[in-house]
């Protein structure tokens, strides 16, 4: 096998665990250890992380090493604060339509989102999030807010993040705070009252997230 068909081996193997989330970011990418799972030498798998670096997939600093890209924390900030904002509208537009087989297909939802906290899997807790937040919000009468959600969503994936790789600990409240929407909604609460609650549960994970952030900007030496 050439080296560069070791390298875009490499590149693969490291590349399918970052997207899939056994490489969550800021995780450290250790060579040697790489190289050692994959039987080759330490060179195509620098020449694999080259090529993941040039990508921003991965980072290289000095005394650090390299690591899994942290997000772009402003492109970060700007997606969630706008998804924040439309998701809330959407949700409190949706409120007055949805019927109780809607909140009975979202609570089923919830309840698996809180049965996978023990043993937890942040992308799949994502994929769930999703499909809770769209029973909720796709009723949505006003077509120009909905197309703003399902591009905030979409602009999420494209940061191949899932907010829960970095805070788990949020997946908790997550599930706590989803069960106050659907209380809202069921008691006909105030659509106002439903958008800023709906809002509060979207930038309660971008600020968990910014805090984690800022922690591991500059990691600790020993």
């Amino acid at each position: 096998m050439t080296d560069e068909s070791k390298s875009r081996r490499a590149y693969r193997f490291v590349r399918e665990r970052i997207d899939d989330g056994r490489y969550v970011p800021g995780f450290r990418l250790v060579l040697a250890q790489i190289a050692g799972e994959l039987d080759m030498s330490v060179v195509p798998v620098r020449e694999a992380i080259r090529l993941l670096e040039a990508e921003g997939l991965v980072t290289f600093e000095r005394n650090v090493g390299a690591q899994v890209a942290l997000i772009k924390e402003t492109e970060y900030l700007h997606t969630m604060q706008t998804l924040a904002l439309v998701e809330g509208a959407a949700t409190a537009l949706s409120a007055p339509t949805l019927m109780p087989d809607h909140l009975r297909r979202a609570r089923e939802v919830n309840e698996r989102m809180r049965a996978m906290l023990d043993d937890f899997d942040p992308h799949r807790f994502t994929e769930l999030n999703l499909e809770f937040h769209a029973v909720l919000f796709e009723e949505c009468p006003n077509p120009h807010i909905l197309d703003l959600v399902h591009r905030g969503w979409n602009r999420m994936r494209v940061l191949r993040d899932s907010s829960f790789s970095f805070v788990p600990a949020r997946a908790h409240e997550s599930v706590a705070e989803h069960e106050r929407i659907l209380e809202l909604i069921e008691s006909g609460a105030d659509p106002l009252d439903i958008e800023l609650v709906a809002r509060g549960h979207r930038t309660a994970t971008l600020d968990a997230v910014l805090a984690y952030q800022a922690d591991h900007r500059h990691p600790k030496t020993a």
